[in-house]
């Protein structure tokens, strides 16, 4: 597993497969124009499809020393050796995915608009803690809505990076960033753009220092 990454920039979180020989290419194009994290989500793969997409993943990203975050699943995370798990809700809890996957695995909790379980997720050892849908989200409709406001009273009490999750494109995002979000995730806006390396960058240029000032 990858060790001690910082969690900041463009968290991209893997579209719908669809045409694999499309899926990769588009993701490693991502990877090259600056994601920081990359997440595995995939709501309808079999397993074997999972396991052979999930190594494929970590290979990408090992070229470009980027983490991968396996959605839900900490056991797929283990026998592909990603760098950590994504937990949402009904998934399985910190403590049994840290015992899995080890102390240098990245373990990230979705909060949805609940600080309460941020302050949970910190206490049992989480690297993260997710907030959103922060606008509204092509890929879940129907997720409850966090907001800004939400992000800044977390900036201000975590001790662990926030990430900032549901309907950011390059025309809102400086705003969760500059409430307080260390990452960006980003599905639909980052791979239904027409150039995903290009508009990578454009996100991941955006935690540069120069685009803070003033």
């Amino acid at each position: 597993m990858l060790k001690a990454h910082p969690i900041r920039g463009l968290y991209a979180i893997t579209p719908a497969v669809g045409d694999e020989a499309d899926y990769f290419p588009r993701i490693e194009r991502a990877l090259a124009g600056g994601v920081s994290l990359l997440q595995y989500r995939d709501k309808t793969a079999d397993r074997a499809s999972a396991r052979r997409r999930a190594l494929r993943l970590r290979q990408l990203c090992g070229r470009f020393c980027v983490p991968l975050i396996v959605n839900d699943d900490a056991e797929l995370a283990r026998e592909t050796q990603a760098a950590g798990v994504h937990l949402g809700r009904e998934d399985q809890d910190i403590a049994r995915a840290r015992a899995l996957l080890g102390m240098d695995a990245i373990i990230g909790v979705s909060c949805y608009d609940r600080i309460e379980r941020a302050r949970e997720a910190q206490a049992q050892g989480a690297n993260y803690v997710a907030f959103g849908s922060v606008f509204p989200s092509q890929v879940k409709p129907g997720a409850v809505r966090s907001s800004l406001k939400l992000i800044r009273e977390a900036r201000d009490e975590m001790r662990i990076p926030i990430v900032a999750i549901g309907g950011i494109d390059l025309g809102n995002a400086a705003r969760v960033i500059e409430a307080g979000a260390h990452c960006i995730a980003v599905i639909t806006a980052l791979f239904s753009a027409p150039d995903t390396g290009e508009l990578a960058r454009a996100f991941a240029g955006l935690f540069s220092p120069v685009a803070h000032r003033g």
